[in-house]
C-alpha cells in the first residue's frame, strides 16, 4: 500500500512539473495560432521560426553567451574548487564557502541591479562611452554561474583519493601532469555537470541580463519579454520546444557518462 501511494504521489508530482512543457510542445505543432484548440498537425511554426532573422539572431546570441560564459565559469570554477579542496577545515574555508554561496542565495534582481551599478560606476571612472555592453553581460553570467560549477566539482574532488597524485609524483610525474592525468579525470563528471548547469542557467537568465545588457546585444529571453508587450507568436512555442528537447538530451548524455564512469570506478576497485 505504501509503495502504491508513493508511486501515485511521485507520478502526480512529475505530471504537475512536466504538463506545461508537454502542452507547449503539443501546440507547437498546431496549424493555427490557437493555444486551446488543436486544428491540425503542422510544422508551420518551425518553418517560420527558422525564417525569422530576428529570432535566429537572438538565438545565436543566446547560445554564444551561454557557451562562452559556461566555458569560462567552468575553467575558473574548477580551479577554485581545487584550491578550496586543498584548504584546511577552519574559519578561512568556511568564509570562502560562504562567499561562494552568496551569488546563489541572492535574489536575481538584487544581483542584477548591484552589478549594473558597479558597471556604470566603473564605466564612468574609465570614461567609457557605453557602460553596459556584451562584456558586462558576459561578466555577469560568469559571476552567477561560478558557484554552481564549484559546488558540482568540489564533491568529486573530495571523493578522489589524494594519495593517487602523490603516487604519480613518486613515479616521476610533475605536479601539473599528475593533476591533469590523475585528479582531473576523477572529477570529469562533476566538471561536465557544472558546465551543463552553467550553460542552462545562462540560457534561461532574464533578470540579470535585463540590467547588465547593452543596447546592441539581444538574447532570447529579452526578445520574448519584449514580445509579451504585444503578443507572443506561436513560433516561440516551437523554439522553446527545441531548447527543451536539446537540454533534455544533454542531461541524459551527462547522466549516462556519469554512470559509465562510476561503473568503471567500481570495476577497478
Amino acid at each position: 500500500m505504501k509503495k502504491t501511494l508513493s508511486g501515485i504521489f511521485t507520478a502526480v508530482i512529475y505530471i504537475f512539473l512536466f504538463a506545461p512543457l508537454l502542452v507547449m510542445v503539443f501546440f507547437s505543432f498546431n496549424e493555427s495560432k490557437s493555444t486551446s484548440v488543436f486544428s491540425g498537425f503542422s510544422l508551420r511554426w518551425y518553418r517560420e521560426l527558422f525564417a525569422s532573422s530576428d529570432t535566429v539572431t537572438a538565438l545565436k546570441n543566446t547560445l554564444i553567451l551561454a557557451l562562452l560564459s559556461a566555458f569560462i565559469a567552468t575553467l575558473i570554477g574548477t580551479a577554485a574548487a581545487v584550491a578550496i579542496s586543498k584548504m584546511k577545515r577552519g574559519a578561512a574555508r568556511s568564509a570562502v564557502m560562504t562567499v561562494t554561496n552568496i551569488p546563489m542565495m541572492n535574489p536575481d534582481i538584487v544581483t542584477g541591479v548591484s552589478m549594473m551599478l558597479l558597471f556604470v560606476f566603473v564605466g564612468r571612472l574609465i570614461g567609457s562611452a557605453t557602460s553596459l555592453s556584451f562584456a558586462t553581460l558576459l561578466i555577469a553570467h560568469i559571476t552567477f554561474n561560478l558557484p554552481y560549477v564549484i559546488l558540482n566539482v568540489l564533491p568529486k574532488l573530495r571523493q578522489t583519493d589524494r594519495h593517487l597524485s602523490e603516487a604519480a609524483m613518486d613515479l616521476g610525474s610533475t605536479p601539473l601532469r599528475a593533476f591533469f592525468n590523475v585528479v582531473l579525470p576523477q572529477a570529469y563528471s562533476g566538471i561536465l555537470s557544472g558546465f551543463l548547469m552553467a550553460f542552462t542557467l545562462s540560457l534561461d537568465d532574464f533578470v540579470i541580463s535585463y540590467y547588465t545588457n547593452g543596447a546592441t546585444f539581444q538574447t532570447l529571453p529579452l526578445k520574448i519579454f519584449a514580445m509579451t508587450k504585444k503578443t507572443v507568436k506561436p513560433d516561440m512555442y516551437a523554439l522553446s520546444s527545441v531548447i527543451f528537447v536539446t537540454v533534455l538530451v544533454l542531461l541524459v548524455v551527462s547522466n549516462l557518462i556519469g554512470n559509465n564512469q562510476e561503473k568503471k570506478a567500481v570495476r577497478k576497485n
